[in-house]
């Protein structure tokens, strides 16, 4: 007496019908069949209509069970993951080189003659921003029709559509539900379960979209752990770049030591919000696909319409970032920010005075501040200490403005409160470490 509807579950085929014919589904009569005599006519219409053959497993089916099994697929996973991170960046770099680079070198002349048009003033340094060694430094200068165009099109755009590419190829081969399925168990201990990893792959590339990614949770509480987490502990690529440049060469030991911390405090600070926050953490259930042939136009739909959430949802948030940091730079804001903060930077973290301006610079960009980093004389281990603390201790612009977007200003308090806690914390710590007194 159930009515039986014919779907696909990759091409949407047959979806709306269902949901339109829900309510044909008979609820149960009384007097119907008990308990254990439906299952033994269950087992008698299986038994009549399934056929049971001894074969061997397929190369595929093979490949299948290794890419699950923690011995074999986490090895699997990091190989996989390397490989894709790769990926990303050869695309993002290529279509920032040779797309976006070109096109604002058209448009230059046109902020050139906007900044000759406009007197010096409020509204200059709102549209333009600031000249960075008497010209206009389209990432450095932070005005609207600047850095505020620059850094969402041309600095973060090539690298969410070659995330969001490769993401998709993952999710179409059938891939991502078993790298859910192998981080799950972290991930549980951590208020989350295994789709909290796209977010944080996501993370690694911008911030930005890795923020928006935790729309694939559940629950309010899981959202807010993800997204507090990349905001506190996972660097964009960008940022990762500059790290390297900037302790590459003091040896890589100091490259650990900064990943290996913030990996500690994403792990230490998602069991803690685990255990303070109420609510529960709903178990993953995910079917686990056979691997398959991505379909190339469906892959490229998904990349397309994953783009435009982030033009349509993400950049007016970045531009409204960008104002609000020039507006309160202009009413002196970020300079009384710069006095207060001075003695927590040298008296609790053992870093130069100098070093003030770059953390706040990290508000705006935060692989600018760490570039502003190199020419401040400081030691390996100082070094260290900042970048640590550049990255915990609060989010860019951009990704701020889109945390307040998705966590709502209450939570986003209660996020920004915490980062603040963690890094007067891990910087303490990493002081005392690898400074001394």
């Amino acid at each position: 007496g159930v009515p039986v509807v014919p779907t696909v579950a990759l091409t949407g085929e047959g979806i709306n019908e269902v949901l339109a014919r829900l309510r044909e589904a008979p609820a149960p009569r009384r007097g119907a069949m008990e308990e254990a005599e439906r299952w033994k006519e269950i087992g008698r219409i299986v038994g009549a209509v399934q056929k049971v053959r001894h074969r061997h497993h397929t190369v595929w089916e093979r490949l299948n069970d290794a890419t699950v099994k923690p011995a074999t697929g986490i090895p699997a996973a990091l190989i996989i993951l390397a490989a894709a991170f790769l990926v990303v960046r050869a695309i993002g770099e290529g279509l920032t080189r040779l797309v976006m680079d070109p096109l604002f070198e058209l448009y230059r002349p046109v902020v050139n003659w906007l900044a000759q048009v406009l007197h010096e003033g409020l509204l200059r340094d709102l549209l333009i921003g600031k000249a960075i060694g008497g010209e206009i430094d389209f990432l450095q200068s932070m005005g609207l029709l600047t850095t505020g165009i620059y850094a969402p099109f041309a600095v973060v755009l090539p690298y969410v559509v070659a995330f969001y590419l490769v993401l998709s190829l993952l999710e179409d081969t059938g891939y991502l539900p078993r790298l859910a399925a192998l981080t799950d168990s972290l991930f549980h201990g951590l208020g989350m379960h295994g789709h909290a990893i796209v977010p944080v792959l996501l993370g690694f590339g911008c911030n930005v979209p890795g923020v928006l990614a935790t729309r694939i949770l559940e629950t309010r509480r899981q959202r807010f752990i993800a997204a507090t987490l990349i905001a506190i502990s996972v660097p964009c690529l960008a940022q990762s770049v500059l790290v390297f440049g900037v302790l590459g060469h003091h040896g890589v030991r100091y490259v650990v030591i900064v990943y290996g911390t913030l990996a500690m405090v994403y792990l230490a600070t998602g069991t803690l919000l685990n255990r303070l926050m109420p609510g529960e953490s709903p178990e993953l259930f995910a079917e686990i696909p056979r691997y398959r042939k991505p379909v190339w136009r469906t892959t490229a739909r998904k990349t397309w319409l994953r783009t435009k959430s982030y033009i349509t949802d993400a950049v007016p948030w970045m531009l409204g970032g960008v104002a609000l940091v020039n507006v309160l730079y202009a009413v002196g804001v970020m300079q009384l920010l710069a006095r207060v903060a001075r003695p927590v930077v040298t008296g609790l973290w053992g870093l130069p005075g100098s070093a003030v301006v770059a953390l706040l610079m990290g508000f705006l960009r935060k692989y600018v501040a760490v570039g502003m980093l190199l020419p401040l004389g400081m030691s390996a281990a100082q070094l260290a200490v900042a970048v640590t603390v550049l990255s915990i201790y609060f989010p860019c612009a951009a990704t701020f403005a889109v945390l307040v977007k998705e966590l709502g200003v209450r939570d986003m308090a209660k996020a920004g409160a915490l980062m603040v806690v963690v890094s007067l914390i891990v910087g303490g710590v990493m002081r005392v470490v690898l400074i001394g007194f």
